[in-house]
């Protein structure tokens, strides 16, 4: 549950999904008619929680804590050595970065 703020800190209103939940606890705090329900009302809320889905969605796939700190553990040296800020660089040195990431990359493996 989100709250919108007036400017001298108290609610004005509650923005919630449609969960009936919510609907029954704020009548019951006697807050009922400054809860709002809109369509597209709660994305705001809703998108924040996304870096925190996508993670749980990674974690999801391992069984074990210990696997997935392997994992991790060798996926930061790839990915901290191909990652190469694309939307900063024109076409032609981002080419050139990832060939040379490459290069580097096979050099250090074999």
């Amino acid at each position: 549950m989100k709250k919108a703020l007036k400017r001298h800190g108290s609610p004005d209103r509650t923005v919630t999904d449609r969960l009936r939940s919510y609907g029954a606890a704020m009548k019951e705090l006697d807050i009922g008619g400054k809860q709002e329900t809109g369509r597209w009302v709660n994305n705001r809320a809703e998108n924040s929680h996304l870096p925190l889905r996508r993670r749980e969605r990674a974690m999801l796939r391992f069984r074990r804590m210990r696997s997935l700190q392997k994992f991790a553990s060798a996926h930061v040296h790839f990915h901290n050595h191909f990652s190469l800020e694309r939307h900063l660089v024109n076409r032609q040195t981002y080419k050139e970065r990832c060939s040379a990431a490459l290069v580097e990359w096979r050099s250090l493996v074999s």
